[in-house]
């Protein structure tokens, strides 16, 4: 009997994640407007009327560069907390966060290499 007490922790913890984020939906199903029309279905992007054609090609770059930027801002936000307890930490500790610097020094100089960094 121990055993199914054990495990009922899980189960409840599994019914709440569930109920968490059905509920808003739920509520907001029940509770939308219900009256349709042209105006409101019309589709919406940014508040202004497309002008020309919509399918413009942007450069892959402006990507590469958002995407440069974010690595390293996830690097900000692990290397931190890392800076912080540097004189507690273990060895262990000391070789992840050195192999994590490797990693995003080396994925920097990929994007050097690439000329990903340069803006055109």
């Amino acid at each position: 009997m121990t055993v199914v007490n054990e495990w009922a922790f899980i189960g409840v913890f599994m019914a709440v994640a569930w109920l968490l984020p059905a509920a808003p939906l739920v509520i907001s199903w029940i509770f939308r407007p219900r009256r349709p029309n042209a105006i409101k279905m019309a589709t919406y992007e940014c508040g202004v009327e497309t002008v020309g054609d919509t399918w413009v090609q942007f450069k892959v770059q402006y990507y590469l560069n958002g995407l440069v930027f974010l690595v390293f801002d996830v690097e900000l936000v692990f290397l931190f907390p890392w800076a912080i307890a540097y004189s507690q930490l273990d060895f262990f500790a000391f070789g992840a966060g050195l192999l994590f610097i490797f990693l995003l020094t080396d994925a920097l100089i990929y994007a050097w290499k690439k000329n990903a960094l340069e803006w055109q």
